[in-house]
């Protein structure tokens, strides 16, 4: 007789000599998708001991071998959880990470006693940064701005599962006639795209299972700094604020970008691991609104 746990073992191993990192946590996480079961509920101890199935047993094999082909584990598992929401991914859409719920921080804590507001999330992918502040901000309206249909299919799910509000508008960010569709906004929000090529040309292997579209940022990762500063300004409401992610060593060219713009009070802030990971800045009265 095989039991899980005994599985469970034989495959840390497996994932450890293809040099994953946290090959348990992915173990128990890839088990916890074969069995249907979750991982981190006290049951799943119990459930080790159990005899093996042999569909369970293929499944769970297949799974950590794709894991050591490099298929990203949340693309895996289907889902992912960001700022305490369970989301749906997969391939097509970016994943969400734990870097980009410092822009989530920063804009709850920027609006947390505002009544009333309206935000746009530009190049909203999977919806995570949407999602987030709809549900701890109070919101007239959230707008959700996605070029990709395969990231939209995500969208749409992710939206139906949490019972969300959010209004997806699709649409090219770099478009001005994108930009027409959403209602002067108190907030906009964006984690564009902001690798460099050099990084785009260094990935890990996971991360080249992600859409390009939503990694490469033009031959220095600034490309859609510039354009999405430009276009989306004339969005905000005087006093509005922009806040985006950046990449690592990015913060000093986007708050000159911003600042050329005309933004005020301009000012990166890290993450949790002390790399700079957001650049914000305030809309002057002197920069011109586009009417409603």
């Amino acid at each position: 007789m095989v039991t899980y746990r005994e599985l469970l073992k034989k495959q840390t191993a497996v994932l450890e000599k293809a040099g994953n990192d946290n090959a348990l946590f992915d173990a128990c996480e890839l088990m916890g998708k074969a069995l249907g079961a979750d991982c981190r509920g006290g049951a799943f101890e119990s459930l080790l001991a159990g005899e093996a199935e042999t569909s369970v047993k293929a499944e769970f094999e297949g799974l950590c071998q794709k894991r050591v082909n490099g298929e990203p584990l949340q693309y895996l598992l289907g889902e992912w959880e960001f700022y305490g929401l369970t989301l749906k991914v997969g391939k097509g859409v970016l994943i969400p990470r734990q870097d980009t719920e410092t822009l989530a921080d920063l804009a709850v804590a920027k609006y947390k006693k505002t009544d009333n507001i309206v935000v746009a999330d530009l190049c909203s992918g999977s919806g995570c940064i949407a999602l987030a502040l709809e549900k701890h901000l109070k919101c007239r309206e959230v707008w959700a701005v996605e070029k990709s249909e395969a990231a939209a299919g995500y969208l749409k799910d992710n939206l139906a599962l949490n019972h969300s509000a959010v209004k997806l508008v699709m649409g090219d960010v770099l478009d001005s006639d994108t930009a027409n569709k959403i209602p002067a906004a108190d907030l906009i929000v964006c984690n564009p795209p902001y690798l460099t090529a050099d990084d785009m040309a260094a990935l890990q292997t996971e991360v080249t299972h992600e859409p390009k579209e939503a990694l490469y940022g033009g031959e220095d990762g600034l490309d859609f700094y510039r354009a999405v500063t430009r276009i989306w300004k004339d969005r905000l409401k005087q006093g509005g604020t922009l806040i985006y992610e950046i990449g690592a060593g990015q913060e000093d060219d986007v708050m000159q970008i911003m600042v050329q713009h005309g933004f005020e009070n301009v000012r990166c802030r890290p993450d949790p691991c002390g790399i700079m990971r957001c650049v914000m800045g305030t809309k002057n009265e002197h920069l011109t609104e586009r009417t409603e």
